[in-house]
């Protein structure tokens, strides 16, 4: 099976567009192993057809798939270059398989089917079916779009107010709100591995909010060994069922009372690792190079996984180029979509590189359906001796086809230019070209300017 080389070599190629540690960590197992990683970006790969025969270059082996559709621009493009991929070699997470799992609705489905057990929820494509029947969830609900990540576009909502069956471009969903005992909100990450669980964490929402992501400052508890075995088989069963070889299944519950909220095929490992101590990036690393047709000892797998080796790796194409350098260009004054829970419009927004977070003026937040409330922040303002305390609410902004969910604050901006000012949480994907305006007027000062404490 070796596509060139020593032919005790196997070169496993990870499929990754992005520049994610978890990839990083993966590529670095792969060579700790004793074989040849080979890091699938842009810069170099290419497939050709010549004369009934199919070349991959680089040569590869067997793949594992790491593309993020849930935060893609170009979702369907990069699942059919995964299909292409898949259909020339043996490829970790199959493109079918993944496009299940990124959709959470999609996920409830199948789960449903097989009896895995999961929160009741509706989706409607009307508007009027999603309201009319909303009510079925009580008071509270939780609303979701159905494709998102690091819990960016799920909310907790009340429903006594209508809601809009799209948020953006992206169809959205209600689901029942599972609550538990304990005053501070939870749920388990089990990061499973070819049917292996590799270790349980617990995630506590942050204050102020009940979202448990840890990229949204959720804190973190090793429950690897104190897993309740209904919960774990859960798990096992749930990764089967969605026939991924590895993925982070995500429970809410207690006791024998336990519900699939999400199946995650690219689920970070920072968390974990921080929990557990573990990396599940070796073990991903054995199954490949299994499936590529070596045997791998299991206890340097073991040793490696105490270890979150995300430097970067020696496999870097050539023609690797920074983000900053690829990055898409935005204007000082961008037209942009700005969606909430109960609509969606069309604005100005103000690029301001020196503020941390983006801002939205309080009449624009409650067109939109802007909220719930999720904490507050203290801004610095030049006109406001000490700063300023604003709420602040998750937005999705669409700029260009590309989507962002961001968490921002709300204040008046009545008297300012524009009803959206666009912080560095966006602005670091792009460049600002400070010459392009969407309003074609020149470019100025403006009191807009602010820095978040």
């Amino acid at each position: 099976m070796n596509s060139g080389g020593d032919s005790d070599v196997v070169r496993v190629g990870v499929l990754a567009l992005h520049n994610s540690k978890e990839t990083k960590s993966i590529l670095n197992a792969i060579e700790a192993l004793g074989h040849e990683p080979v890091w699938l970006r842009g810069e170099n790969t290419t497939i050709a057809i010549d004369d009934g025969s199919i070349d991959l270059e680089p040569a590869v082996d067997v793949i594992v798939n790491r593309l993020l559709l849930s935060n893609s621009e170009a979702p369907i493009e990069e699942l059919g270059l995964a299909q292409t991929l898949a259909e020339i070699r043996p490829m970790l997470n199959q493109p079918a398989a993944v496009l299940t799992a990124v959709h959470k609705f999609a996920t409830a489905t199948k789960l449903t089917a097989w009896d895995s057990p999961v929160p009741d929820a509706l989706l409607a494509l009307s508007n009027e079916r999603l309201n009319d029947d909303r009510e079925r969830f009580g008071a509270i609900g939780v609303y979701k779009t159905a494709i998102g990540t690091h819990g960016g576009g799920t909310w907790k909502v009340d429903l006594t107010d209508p809601v809009n069956p799209r948020v953006g471009n992206r169809q959205a969903f209600l689901q029942s709100l599972i609550e538990e005992e304990d005053t501070r909100h939870s749920d388990l990450r089990i990061y499973i591995v070819d049917g292996h669980i590799v270790g349980t964490m617990r995630r506590y929402a942050p204050d102020g909010d009940w979202r448990t992501n840890v990229a949204l400052g959720g804190t973190v508890e090793d429950e690897t060994t104190t897993l309740p075995e209904p919960a774990a088989k859960i798990a096992l069963y749930t990764a089967e069922v969605m026939d991924l070889d590895y993925a982070g299944v995500d429970l809410v519950g207690d006791g024998d009372r336990w519900y699939v909220l999400e199946v995650n095929p690219t689920a970070g490992f920072k968390g974990l690792f921080a929990a557990t101590g573990r990396s599940p990036a070796p073990y991903i690393a054995q199954l490949a190079l299994e499936r590529g047709g070596v045997s791998i000892d299991t206890e340097r797998v073991h040793e490696l996984s105490s270890t979150l080796d995300d430097s970067t790796p020696s496999c870097i194409p050539d023609r690797y180029r920074s983000r900053s350098e690829t990055a898409s260009i935005i204007g000082y004054i961008e037209e942009v979509v700005v969606s909430g829970t109960s609509g969606s419009t069309t604005t100005l927004a103000k690029s301001d590189t020196g503020a941390t977070r983006t801002s939205i003026d309080t009449s624009l937040a409650a067109d939109i359906g802007a909220g719930p409330i999720k904490a507050k922040t203290r801004v610095k303002s030049g006109s406001v001796k000490g700063g300023t305390v604003r709420p602040v609410v998750d937005l999705v902004i669409g700029i260009g086809g590309r989507q962002h969910t961001v968490t921002a604050s709300v204040e008046d901006r009545s008297h300012m230019d524009y009803p959206l000012l666009l912080g560095r949480d966006i602005l670091k994907h792009y460049q600002v070209n400070v010459r392009r305006r969407a309003d074609g007027d020149s470019v100025s000062p403006s009191a807009d300017d602010e820095a978040e404490e």
